[in-house]
């Protein structure tokens, strides 16, 4: 008798060992990069953890998954990503997940008529009609896979605060699908979230509307569904895929533009600083400021996206102004 004891004794303890080892690996929402993290703090805050793929200074335009983030994403309650025109390193992975489990932005209904057509032509055409031959150059001089990640319409989705609204509203479905007994706390994050959006977006719109006419050049062709949702003026972008530096005809267009005095700022990013922007803005009254698209120095919180938002326009206000 006293044996059979011992043995259940040993059993157990290690049958929960096993079950307590087991369950973190099933117990997370997965953002493909921080922004998209950010949207789903926000919904899974107190519920579920949330991670994010992409590690920061790592550019989406070219991130190879680790064999341990592959093992995330199999494990994961929910994958949240943009799409495959964004983060083609989540193709494969994403489509092996069920249905259920792969929350692909790009593809909801509702986001798809509010798409922005990117890449160079528009711009081009847009803002570069006084040089169309330097233009012609220039996309040439850019090869032709700059347009490989971001395809027909410009994915950087996270900026348009409709479409992150969206997203969360999609995120808490999912969430609510696979967690029914968290509904009241799903639907208490949700109502927030859309409620401080809300808010932010009211201040956001006052912080911009005194530099909505003024110009400026950007360094990567990230920004769009933020400067239409506000009304700001681009004059332009260095390049389209941030990896790939701006050819010479490129350069003398904005040097030109700039000389004219047709814009006040030049944007950098964080991970991406290049010489190009010191080099074409040298002698010109045009001021330096950095934005960044990827809320690197922001925690994932219930708040966050808020705050990316908010400090996305303080960005682009404090160098617009000339503060």
């Amino acid at each position: 008798m006293l044996h059979i004891k011992q043995r259940f004794a040993f059993t157990l303890p290690a049958a929960a060992l096993a079950a307590a080892c087991a369950m973190p690996a099933h117990s997370a929402v997965v953002a493909s990069i921080k922004p998209i993290g950010f949207i789903a703090a926000a919904i899974a805050d107190g519920v579920t953890p949330v991670e994010v793929l992409l590690p920061d200074g790592a550019s989406e335009h070219d991130y190879a998954l680790r064999p341990s983030d592959v093992k995330r994403i199999k494990n994961a309650d929910l994958v949240v990503w943009v799409g495959p025109e964004m983060e083609a390193f989540l193709t494969k992975s994403a489509a092996e997940l069920p249905e259920a489990k792969n929350l692909e932005i790009a593809a909801m209904p509702g986001v798809k008529p509010l798409l922005i057509r990117g890449g160079e032509d528009e711009d081009e055409h847009e803002h570069g009609h006084d040089h169309d031959h330097d233009s012609d150059k220039s996309e040439d001089q850019e090869p032709s896979h700059t347009h490989h990640h971001h395809g027909e319409f410009n994915m950087h989705l996270w900026m348009s605060p409709e479409i992150a609204r969206q997203s969360a509203v999609a995120i808490h479905g999912k969430l609510l699908e696979l967690m029914p007994q968290s509904r009241a706390k799903l639907d208490a994050n949700l109502q927030q979230f859309e409620a401080e959006l809300a808010d932010a977006d009211k201040h956001i719109g006052a912080q911009l509307a005194p530099v909505k006419s003024k110009g400026y050049f950007v360094f990567h062709d990230a920004y769009s569904y933020f400067e239409k949702h506000y009304g700001l003026s681009p004059a332009g972008h260095f390049t389209v895929n941030p990896e790939i530096q701006p050819g010479a005809q490129r350069l003398h267009q904005i040097r030109t533009q700039l000389v004219e005095q047709k814009a006040v700022c030049v944007f950098a990013e964080p991970q991406f600083r290049p010489a190009v922007i010191d080099a074409v803005s040298r002698g010109t009254s045009v001021r330096k400021g950095t934005l960044d698209p990827l809320g690197m120095g922001i925690s994932l919180t219930k708040d966050s996206y808020v705050k990316f938002l908010s400090q996305l326009s303080s960005q682009y206000a404090s160098c617009l102004n000339g503060a």
